[in-house]
């Protein structure tokens, strides 16, 4: 697997990739630190430099920056999708049978990791953190990409790939909400309670 074709492609044609990561027999090991990983770093590091060297403006506050900042932040930009995607996996592998679709948890992983590519890649985005929403946005065309991938990975029927697919979504927007929560308390609020 070429890293920068594989994201080329599922950003660009996601249907048609879908088709090749179908035949693919990737472990779930290889996706995670030959994909996963990697692109977390974007975000790590859009965050890391955003909060360390340009910072955020705060109310009444005035603007707040620094390396321990960008360090906490860039960490859980990179933590969270990477715990987030095992969960996920692990939760929309588990409903598979529910909706007809094959319990297989190596293709639950591909799902949720490929569906995150719009995501990680618009995180370098957080070197201006003011542009974070286009990595929000990024994030709502990785659910389209998610939906085009339930059929060919999950060999969901057609009649069930729509409620497998808002099932899904959900199963992903909480676990990442959480996982972001618990990571944030962790590392952001503990600095807040030193201050």
């Amino acid at each position: 697997m070429n890293l920068v074709e594989r994201v080329k492609n599922i950003l660009v044609n996601p249907k048609t990739e879908w088709e090749v990561i179908e035949k693919e027999s990737t472990p779930v090991q290889e996706l995670v630190t030959g994909y996963l990983l990697i692109l977390a770093l974007l975000p790590f590091f859009g965050n890391l430099i955003g909060y360390w060297l340009v910072g955020y403006r705060v109310p009444f506050v005035g603007y707040e920056s620094g390396f321990g900042l960008g360090l906490r932040h860039g960490i859980i930009a990179f933590a969270s999708p990477v715990i987030a995607a095992f969960i996920a996996a692990f939760v929309i592998n588990s409903l598979a049978p529910s909706f007809s679709s094959i319990k297989d948890f190596r293709r639950a992983m591909q799902l949720v990791v490929y569906s995150f590519t719009p995501s990680l890649v618009a995180g370098i985005l957080m070197i201006i953190p003011s542009l974070g929403i286009i990595a929000t946005l990024a994030g709502i065309y990785g659910l389209y990409i998610l939906y085009v991938g339930m059929k060919p990975i999950m060999k969901t029927p057609d009649e069930k790939v729509t409620s497998y697919f808002i099932v899904s979504l959900l199963v992903i927007i909480v676990a990442s909400l959480v996982v972001g929560a618990i990571l944030s308390a962790l590392f952001v609020g503990r600095h807040a309670m030193m201050v």
